[in-house]
Order: C-alpha cells, then sequence, then structure tokens
C-alpha cells in the first residue's frame, strides 16, 4: 500500500531588515533558516536599503543569495522629524500590505528602529505573532529605548542578549518560557569573516594612506537633537589633530537630524582625500575585517559596545546615545569634549590602555544565529500566541533555545 501520509506544510517565517547594521545581524540567521527543508523564508527590506544616499544596500541581500520578497519605501526625502514619522506611518500602511500575501506564521524583527515598530504594529494587528531580537536593553540617548520596549510588547518570542536583559523583558510581562538569553547575533561573524591584511583591506576598499586607521561611526542621538552639532564637532576637532592615521567613516543612520552629521563629515573628509574615507556601507565582512585591523573604534555606534570588544578592539564611545547598555572593559566613555576624545585616542595608541583580555565580553562568544533558527524553526507557536501577561509571582526561570 502506498504510503499517504502527509508532510508537514513548511513554516513561514518572513523576516525584516530595514539598514546595513540590522541586516549584518540578521545575516547568519538567514543563511540558517534558508537551509531548512520546513522553512519556508521571506525577506522583506524597508528604510535604509531602498535610498540612494544610504547605498542602496537592498542590492546586497540579494547578492548574498537571499531574494527579497517585498520592498517597503518610506520616502525619506529628508531629515526632518516629521518625515521620520509619516514615513512610519507609510511603513505600517506598506507592511498592511504586503504582510497578508506573504501570510508569514512569524514575523521576525530585529532591535529598535522606528520602521521596524512600523512592521510589528502591523503583524500586531493582523494578527501574526512576532520574534524580536534584542530586546530588554536600554539606549537612553535615543528614541530607539522607547521603541525597543514598545515591540517587546507586541511580541511572543524574544531572543536578547545578556541575562540582565532577559530578565529586564520579564518584569515588563513576558513568559519566561519564551524569552531566551542566546547572545548577541552580530558576534557569529567574528569567527566566520575572512581575515585580511591592512593592505588587503586597503586594496579592496581602493583606499590609500597610512595603513594604521581608525573605523569611526556617528549616527544622532535621537533622545537629545541638541546634542548632535556637540559630539560632530568634538569627535572632528580631535580628529583632525591626528596626522599619522587614516579614517574610515561608515555612512550616518537614517534619523532625524542626519544631515548635519553626514554634512560635515563629508567635509571632513573632502578636505583630506589622502587619509580619509567615506563608505555608505561596507558589507558585513568588510566591515569585520576592518574592525579587526583598525587601531580603535570611534564614534557612538552599537558595534562599539557589542562587536568590538568581541576581537579585543578598543573603543570610544561619545556622548548618551549608549548610555545603559552593558559595557566591556576595553570601551572608554567619553564626553562630547575634542581634549577627552584626543586624550583617549593617545593613551591607545601608546598603548596605555589595557583592558583586562581574560574578561568575558557582556554579549557571549557567537552561536547565537544558530540557536535563534533552530528555535524559530522548531518552537511550537500555539504555547506562545496568542500570550498573556506574566506576573513576577512566578519564578525567573525559562527553558534553553532549542539546539
Amino acid at each position: 500500500m502506498a504510503d499517504i501520509t502527509m508532510k508537514a506544510a513548511p513554516r513561514r517565517i518572513a523576516v525584516v531588515t530595514g539598514a546595513r547594521a540590522d541586516y549584518g545581524l540578521l545575516r547568519g540567521i538567514l543563511t540558517r533558516l534558508q537551509k531548512m527543508d520546513d522553512v519556508d523564508l521571506s525577506v522583506i527590506a524597508c528604510g535604509m536599503h531602498l535610498v540612494p544616499r544610504f547605498g542602496e544596500t537592498w542590492r546586497i541581500i540579494e547578492t548574498d543569495g537571499f531574494p527579497i520578497a517585498a520592498k517597503i519605501d518610506l520616502e525619506l526625502d529628508d531629515d526632518r522629524a516629521a518625515t521620520v514619522a509619516r514615513g512610519t506611518g507609510i511603513a505600517v500602511s506598506g507592511f498592511a500590505d504586503v504582510l497578508p500575501k506573504l501570510a508569514p506564521d512569524l514575523l521576525v524583527v530585529l532591535g529598535d528602529r522606528y520602521e521596524i515598530l512600523a512592521a510589528a504594529v502591523a503583524a500586531t494587528l493582523l494578527n501574526i505573532p512576532i520574534a524580536h531580537i534584542h530586546g530588554g536593553e536600554v539606549t537612553a540617548g535615543a528614541f530607539d529605548d522607547a521603541i525597543r520596549h514598545a515591540i517587546t510588547k507586541m511580541a511572543c518570542l524574544h531572543f536578547v542578549a545578556a541575562e540582565p536583559y532577559r530578565r529586564r523583558v520579564i518584569q515588563m510581562g513576558e513568559n519566561p518560557d519564551f524569552v531566551f538569553n542566546v547572545g548577541a547575533p552580530g558576534l557569529d561573524m567574528a569567527s566566520t569573516a575572512p581575515v585580511l591584511s591592512r593592505a588587503e583591506l586597503f586594496a579592496q576598499l581602493g583606499i590609500t594612506g597610512p595603513e594604521r586607521f581608525l573605523l569611526v561611526t556617528l549616527h544622532p542621538t535621537t533622545a537629545q537633537p541638541e546634542a548632535d552639532a556637540a559630539n560632530a564637532a568634538a569627535l572632528l576637532g580631535a580628529l583632525v589633530e591626528i596626522e599619522d592615521r587614516s579614517f574610515v567613516f561608515t555612512g550616518v543612520n537614517a534619523d532625524p537630524g542626519y544631515r548635519a552629521i553626514d554634512d560635515a563629515i563629508r567635509a571632513f573628509v573632502a578636505s583630506r582625500p589622502d587619509r580619509a574615507h567615506l563608505f555608505t556601507s561596507l558589507g558585513s565582512e568588510r566591515y569585520w575585517a576592518a574592525l579587526r585591523l583598525a587601531d580603535a573604534v570611534v564614534g557612538n555606534s552599537s558595534s562599539g559596545i557589542l562587536e568590538a570588544p568581541a576581537v579585543g578592539v578598543p573603543s570610544i564611545n561619545i556622548g548618551d546615545r549608549q548610555l545603559g547598555r552593558l559595557r566591556a572593559a576595553s570601551i572608554i566613555d567619553c564626553p562630547a569634549d575634542s581634549a577627552a576624545i584626543l586624550a583617549a585616542l593617545e593613551n591607545i595608541f601608546a598603548g596605555r590602555f589595557h583592558p583586562d583580555p581574560s574578561l568575558v565580553p557582556p554579549y557571549g562568544l557567537g552561536g547565537a544565529s544558530e540557536r535563534i533558527a533552530g528555535t524559530l524553526q522548531k518552537i511550537d507557536l500555539r504555547q506562545a500566541f496568542p500570550k498573556h501577561f506574566h506576573d513576577l509571582e512566578a519564578p525567573l526561570s525559562g527553558p534553553d533555545p532549542v539546539s
């Protein structure tokens, strides 16, 4: 007799990416999900990926072998707060059109940006379960902080990067059985990205200048927009005093107020074409190669907090944008003051800054992508969704993610 056993339909998982930064963190998860026979993967690109000024980085996604199922343009024509607010509404409408067509069993989002909030709002209203990565963190210097916590309350699965963040998500009323401390997925690239020499990296980037270099990224401080000009002036005022290093800048985020920072950096780069270079996107592999080789990471990007410590590179974190995040010993916090930033850099250059190499970074040692993908593949969504508020009288315990 013929075997008429019905094979279960693949789990339809849609993953949203809005910028080069979150795509770099999601790439390892996407790779694993794409290889699973019982997963039907869809990638939705939106936000900065579609804006020419930021490099139209949706092309990188497709070059990496991930077909884009849908693109949602937020119409980000300028950097005014009203444009971002309006773009968020446009994104909600766009996701409301796209998600019913894709009909995912689960929507995966990462982080805390406004386009990710739009995806979560649409999915919530369409009764689609949400898995959220990097919840529970605090960044008091950006409005992302409020967005991140709002997404947590809409999600039913949570993948956090450290135990204090797991406890915070549970504190917000989430079921401990569905809050998984997996570490930071961005760290997975530390062991898989190609290792290049400085000469090889510079040849790939098409730049010349001193081989010793700084990797620099500065984003708007959206909760304190008045701080942006001071942060940019302090950073560039310190760099102008350094004559024996190259500067590799990566592009600014499409947050309110980005143009003033971007214009200042472009002017700085244009005045020093032999040593300063700006890239809207290096791509994940070249970014990690640059990260390993840099004398230091300078600015206010989360990469200086999460990824740089994983490869032992010191970070100079400027201002309050990352205020509240767990810190590794390799991070130097500086106010928006050129003298303080320059002094920190000189300590690094002279070898006077000696973080303890035996200290384990707070965001784990890799493997998060595999743990996240395995859980997304196998977890019983009927147990997680619809969800119920979890009161803190219950013990803070829960299972390991599915391996």
